[in-house]
């Protein structure tokens, strides 16, 4: 039976600008549970992510609102379940789907660690340190200055440690990405592609692949176009991203994280959730069962801190 980890959605951040959507089933979201249930979904990760227009002194409060909402919203649905541990996922019924909270970008804590913590307690468990640009914690990767972590953004990394969390070095600079390697237990890529096949400044690099590959870490290949592909993206061009970290080693470090929700364009024959089931077709033409599994379900799986 096939079990799907996926990684990153913004599904919360559409809910935001629009609560009168229905999670269960609307057509106006990539991901909603109809397609969940039909595709196979085992765990999803809902990110929180606060538009770059709201305010920085009201950040954390729209934060506390997508939280609000995972809970009104997604588990109001009996058959999505909270989880936070490898045990939770165990736990699972077979009619039910996980659903995790994950931070994209900490802008929302401003430079208070009460406020990261805040959030770790109601039930995050991956912390992106940025987005594209900066804040207190570190450089995003199109903040042309460039910078690594700041001081305050090395306790944030020593508090994802000690709370054993995820730590996302998507969106973040080259120079935060090999201080997260120097700094971070739980290192992730939750949604990144290759830059050798896609020169895209959010892509990752070779030496940064095989950073987070002797860490035994875990890269999302994502399924946003321009991360793809400069022509026009399809899921071919997803296996081309799969099979180059495949070549270095990474069989067991390979997940996926969409982006769906988060995203206006998509990939040829991956335009909601639904798409999954084409991407399976495909990947079994390529590689065994049991490493199709691993992409889909077993190596984030693995990965989880606890």
């Amino acid at each position: 039976m096939t079990r799907i980890f996926d990684m990153h959605c913004d599904v919360l951040m559409k809910l935001w600008w629009n609560p009168h959507l229905s999670f269960n089933n609307s057509n106006a979201l990539h991901i909603n549970y109809k397609q969940l249930k039909e595709t196979g979904a085992k765990v999803q990760l809902f990110a929180i992510y606060i538009p770059e227009a709201v305010k920085a002194c009201d950040r954390f409060d729209v934060a506390l609102e997508m939280v609000e909402l995972f809970h009104s919203h997604i588990l109001s649905n009996p058959h999505m379940k909270m989880v936070k541990t490898k045990r939770d996922i165990d736990m699972l019924k077979a009619n039910e789907i996980g659903a995790m909270l994950t931070i994209e970008g900490c802008d929302m804590i401003g430079d208070q660690i009460a406020r990261l913590k805040t959030l770790f307690r109601l039930g995050v468990r991956s912390v992106g340190l940025t987005w594209n640009y900066s804040n207190a914690v570190a450089d995003g990767i199109l903040e042309e200055r460039g910078a690594g972590l700041s001081s305050f953004g090395k306790r944030v990394v020593q508090a994802n440690n000690e709370a054993k969390v995820w730590t996302d070095v998507s969106h973040l600079s080259v120079k935060g990405f090999w201080d997260v390697i120097e700094h971070a237990r739980y290192p992730i890529a939750s949604h990144s592609n290759v830059y050798d096949l896609c020169k895209n400044p959010r892509n990752l690099n070779r030496d940064q692949i095989e950073a987070l590959l002797q860490h035994d870490s875990v890269i999302g290949i994502t399924f946003v176009p321009e991360f793809l592909s400069k022509n026009q993206p399809s899921i071919t061009d997803v296996i081309r991203h799969v099979e180059y970290i495949c070549m270095l080693g990474g069989e067991r470090n390979i997940g996926f994280g969409s982006d769906f929700d988060g995203i206006d364009q998509t990939t040829s024959g991956l335009a909601s959730y639904k798409g999954y089931e084409a991407l399976i077709n495909e990947l079994v033409k390529y590689y065994s069962t049991e490493v199709v599994e691993g992409f889909l379900f077993g190596n984030f799986y693995r990965a989880l801190p606890v």
